[in-house]
Parts: structure tokens; sequence; C-alpha cells
């Protein structure tokens, strides 16, 4: 019988019904106020360790027995929505120099975030960390920790955000691959050793343990992480480091290799070089036969006048194509008898007047990349003249069909729709000339922010979102009657032009492979689409706006992917779902102080757009219109502040 039951049996004796029942929830509630009461001395007690030694603490401070976390709004300090309950405890940058005390912190037992970055905090992590069960996010950078990690970490199975970097932490690291969830593991600037733990890296936004004393080669991260996340560890090697891990060797200091494996390998050696000797002698043999008989040969005969008079067509090009580009070589081979028919085709532009098919081939070339369906080059056609010129081989079109398409689209003019200067088409391959764009792409620039090289900020990526779903949904609308989407569009595709606006590249190229299933085909039985069987106006142009959603949640994230980017939408889509939106967002964006719920606002339509059902996506225009007017609420607030700080 428990407590309860016993002090109203006991009641009911000395009392009537109702006054026991009213004394037994007075009773209840003083031992729920007695509870709360420790868990108030236990924080008490947690910020006088923490703090200790710092005497600039003032009243309204907290962190007393006399005062109530949530309700007397203690320093640093976040409840829940009813005001109940410690979620949050954020102390960053307050010259704290005391010790972390996690007997003290636990008694709190519905805490989530712990932040105490950039202080003084001396001493370890005590294996009583497990008592904070619900932890999610704890963030120790910056600080004076040492010790070794306790292995009771593992034990927080509701961790998603680990930073312990710039301290003193020594040890092996524990076992943290029980954890699922985990987003973030920074470990940088320590002095850990032992291996590196094979982590789920397929879930983790950010790792790095670059400046330890790790060793042993570095475990598979596909094209995840680069080796900036590993540098600094002498003793690490393997990919993606430049160091290749050295063969294993036995105790003796000789590679592993048991003396038959050593037999059958010399003995392969042997026959290969004895394979060797016996092809040169046969040739030579020949050689000499073949001599001999071509000596025997008259000389005007016409055996011998085919052989040494007419070099191959082949021979020929190579020798005249010397310092040609790629795409001028094979031109040459397979247009060129054809450029009588198929000329290059110079539309208004004025940066390819007068321009000519023979000079684009003879022009120095600079491969920019290589995609599925074709390559990029720099092409100098004078000093003052720069081209980027799209390659594009085995395209099933017909040279009058490829022609109109090119004249349609190069009459639907947008500022943010990169425009046609020239193109070139023959039975095996077609040539599209844009004139080139110095700034590069939005890959690139969110490349750049995301390894600090520089910044694309928060209005940048906005300004960006609503100008790239403004000039789909003019070009959906333009053609509406004979349907022509992108079909393939993504962030190395957005190219930022002088101004640094962004304009969409290759815009109607082909019909991809995409708009025949309604969505990528890569799609897990989790994330699958449905797709709606015709590759009609509907389903093309839903294409776009699921492209057009990756490269939001790119914007977002501050993770740039160069393929359709279904992991990204299934990760974005599962950490949604869990309701952990905040950890979608780039780190640079929310340290940069962008507003949290436009960022939400931008997520949903994002999620929107990226549904798996290609009819549940909204239209390109109701898209445009929700971001333009996402820009320009940002806009007028920019300007609000921008005004009140002149005012002041």
């Amino acid at each position: 019988m428990d407590l309860g039951r016993v002090l109203l049996s006991s009641l009911k004796m000395v009392c009537k019904p109702r006054w026991a029942v009213f004394l037994l929830i007075v009773f209840l509630v003083s031992c729920a106020s007695s509870e709360d009461d420790e868990v108030i001395k236990s924080l008490a007690h947690f910020m006088e360790q923490l703090s200790s030694g710092n005497e600039q603490r003032s009243s309204s401070w907290g962190w007393d027995t006399g005062s109530d976390p949530c309700t007397d709004g203690w320093i640093g300090v976040t409840c829940d929505t009813k005001n109940i309950s410690v979620r949050k405890i954020v102390l960053d940058g307050l010259d704290l120099a005391g010790t972390l005390n996690f007997n003290f912190l636990c008694e709190a037992k519905s805490l989530a975030v712990l932040s105490l970055e950039g202080n003084q905090i001396v001493g370890d992590i005590t294996e009583t960390i497990s008592s904070c069960k619900y932890l999610t996010h704890v963030y120790l950078s910056g600080n004076r920790l040492a010790g070794k990690l306790p292995d009771s970490l593992s034990q927080l199975r509701n961790l998603k955000r680990l930073d312990i970097s710039n301290n003193g932490f020594s040890g092996e690291l524990p076992d943290l691959t029980t954890i699922s969830g985990l987003l973030s593991f920074l470990a940088q600037n320590n002095r850990l050793n032992g291996s590196v733990p094979a982590l789920l890296f397929s879930n983790l936004v950010e790792f790095n343990v670059s400046n330890n004393n790790f060793s042993g080669p570095v475990p598979d991260v596909g094209m995840l992480f680069g080796q900036d996340s590993f540098l600094g560890n002498p003793g690490l090697c393997g990919n993606p480091l430049p160091n290749a891990c050295p063969p294993k060797k036995t105790s003796k200091g000789t590679p592993t290799q048991t003396p038959t494996k050593q037999y059958v390998i010399y003995s392969g050696y042997s026959v290969i070089g004895l394979a060797v000797v016996l092809l040169v002698a046969y040739k030579c043999f020949h050689k000499r036969k073949a001599s001999d008989q071509n000596s025997t040969e008259k000389p005007g005969s016409s055996k011998g006048s085919s052989r040494e008079d007419k070099p191959s067509s082949a021979s020929s090009v190579s020798k005249g194509s010397k310092n040609r580009s790629e795409y001028s070589i094979t031109s040459a081979e397979s247009g060129m008898a054809a450029a009588a028919s198929s000329t290059l085709v110079v539309l208004k532009s004025p940066v390819a007047k007068g321009l000519k098919f023979e000079e684009l081939l003879r022009a120095p070339a600079e491969p920019l990349g290589r995609g599925k369906h074709g390559s990029m080059y720099k092409v100098m056609v004078s000093p003052g003249a720069t081209l980027a010129v799209k390659r594009i081989k085995d395209w099933a079109i017909s040279s009058e069909n490829f022609r109109k398409r090119m004249e349609t689209l190069d009459k639907a003019n947008h500022p943010n729709v990169l425009p046609l200067v020239a193109f070139y088409c023959s039975k095996q391959e077609k040539l599209l000339v844009y004139e080139y764009q110095r700034h590069g792409s939005l890959f690139n620039h969110l490349l750049g922010s995301q390894n600090g090289e520089r910044q694309f900020d928060w209005a940048s990526r906005l300004h960006a979102a609503a100008s790239i779903a403004g000039a789909l949904a003019y070009m959906h609308e333009r053609f509406t009657e004979d349907p022509i989407a992108h079909g393939n569009l993504k962030s190395t595709n957005i190219i930022l032009n002088k101004d640094m606006e962004p304009c969409i590249s290759e815009y109607g190229l082909m019909v991809s492979e995409q708009q025949q299933a309604g969505g990528p085909r890569s799609m897990s039985k989790s994330f699958k689409f449905d797709s709606p069987g015709n590759s009609g106006q509907h389903c093309r142009f839903k294409v776009d706006v699921y492209n057009l959603g990756v490269i939001l949640l790119e914007l977002l994230t501050g993770k740039a992917v160069g393929n359709n980017g279904v992991e990204l939408a299934r990760w974005v889509h599962s950490v949604v779902r869990e309701e952990w939106t905040c950890e979608v967002f780039d780190r640079g964006l929310v340290s940069e102080g962008a507003s949290e719920e436009r960022m939400v606002i931008l997520l949903q339509v994002a999620v929107k757009c990226t549904d798996p059902d290609p009819h549940a996506r909204p239209g390109m225009s109701e898209v445009a219109g929700r971001l333009r007017s996402l820009k320009e609420e940002h806009d007028n607030s920019s300007s609000s502040v921008e005004a009140s700080s002149e005012v002041i």
C-alpha cells in the first residue's frame, strides 16, 4: 500500500471523509513544494561552486534559495511554458571560474539545454552527468575543463549536440555510437587520444576532432566531412587526410605476409617478367619481318603510297588541335564537317557580336566543371570577352527543334535568368554560350560561408530565395501553353552576376529524368514520390518546385549539396517531425541574429516544396508571393532599426 492510501485510511479514522480528502491534498501539495525547494537548493549550490571567487553577482542575479528560478527570473534560466520546470541554463561568457558539479545540476530533472561557453570553469565531467537524462544540448567550449570523458555520456540517449572544444580533455572517447540522434560532435583543440570512433556520420551535421592526439585510420566518413575535421592529429591517416595509412606490420616490423604468400607474389613477378621479355622479342621479330617485306616493294606501288602519303583524319585533327580545349577537339572531329549547314547562331547580345564558330574552337578554354549531361568551360575569345560554354552530348533532339527551343527561351527575358548569347547544334553535340560571370555560383558562396571564407548573410540568402522563386514563377507563367521547365535546378547553376544578383542558368535545356517520374528516383520507401504517371505540364513544373525547396533548405541549413538533395530533404523532414526545428538552422545565421520567426516561415515553405507527393506541392507563383512578402517584412524591419538608430 502506498503512502497516500495509508494517510487516507488514517485520516478517515479521525476525520470525516470530505475533510480527509482535503487534508490529503494539502499534504501532497506541501510535499511537492518541498521537492521543488530541494531543486532550488541544489541549483543554488551548483551556482556557488560554479561562480566561486566571482564577487560581481548582483541582487538581480538570482540563484539563491530565497527566490524561484522560473517566476523570479534567475539569470540564464529558461523554464517550460507553465513556468514550473527548468529547461535551459545558458551562462555563456560570464567569467565563471569555479567547478562544474553535475551532482547538484542534475537535480533539475527536466533540464534539456546546458551552455557554459566562454568561461574559465575548471574540473571535469563526472559520471553523474548520466542523471541528466533529458539533456539534448551540452555546450562547454572555451573553458579549462580537463580529465577523461566519462563512459556515462553514452547513456544520454536524447543528446543532439555536444561541444567540448577548446578545453583540456584527455584520454579516449567514450562509446557515443549508442546515441542515434546525435547531430553535432565538436571536440577540437583538446588532448584526446586513441582512435576516432565510427559514429553514424550520415546523421551528423557538424563533426570536428582536429588538434588532438588521435591515431590510427580515419573512419569512413564518405564525402560528408573534409580534412579540416581531422587535421592536427599526427597519428591519424587515411582519407580524407593526405597521408595514407601504412600496411599493417607484425611484431618483427615486417609486413603481415606469410611465407606462402611471399612465394606466390615473387613467383607472380617472375612470370610477369618472363611474359614481358617474350612479348618484346615477338614484337621485334614481326617488326623486322615487316620492314623486310616493305623494302622488296616497288617505290611507286599503290600499296606503298596509301601507307605513306595519306594521313588518317584522327592524326591530322590532333596535330592541328594540340592547344585546343576538350570540346574543341571533339567539335573539330564531329561538327566541322557539318559546319556549312549547322553554324554558330549568335543572338542579340552584344557580347558575342560577330563571333564565328572557328574562333570559338581556336580560343583557349579552361574546364569549370563536369556534370551528368555535359561540361562547362571558360573560353577567352578576346582580351575583353570571356564566355562560358556549356557542351551537351547525346541530347536526342533534332537540330530544327533545338533551334526553335533556344529562340523561344531567348524571347523570355527576365533579369534573374541568365540569357544565352549564342548556340551551336550538330548531330553529335550542342554548344550553349553564356557571358562568363566571375562571382561564381550560389553553391560556392554557401560553401564559402560554411568554411568561414566569406559570409553569405541572412539578408543575402533571403534575397536570393525571393529572386529565384520570382524568376521561376515568371518562366512557368511564360511557358504555360508550351510547358518548358528548368528540369535540373540546383545551387550550382544559380549564378551571381556582376551586381551579385542571382541568375538562373541552363533553363530548359533538357527533359530530365526527374520530370519523367515526378521527382528524384533515388528515394527510399520511407521517403518516396507518388508518381503522377504522365510527364505533363503539372509534373514538369512541380519538379522545379521540389528543386527550389532543396535550395531553400541549403540556404537555411548552410549545408550545400550538389546532387538532387534527397538526403538533405529527408533529414530536414525527420528533424521537423521530431519537433526539433531549431536544429535545422545554420548556426552562423543564429549567431548573426537572424529572425528565427522568419527562418521558421522559410522552412515551412521549403518543407511544402519538398513534399514527397508532387500534387501536394504549392505552385511556383504561390511560393514566389510568400517569399516576396517575407523579404519585404525583413527589409521594412531593417529600415525601421536603421532609422531608430539614426534618431538615437
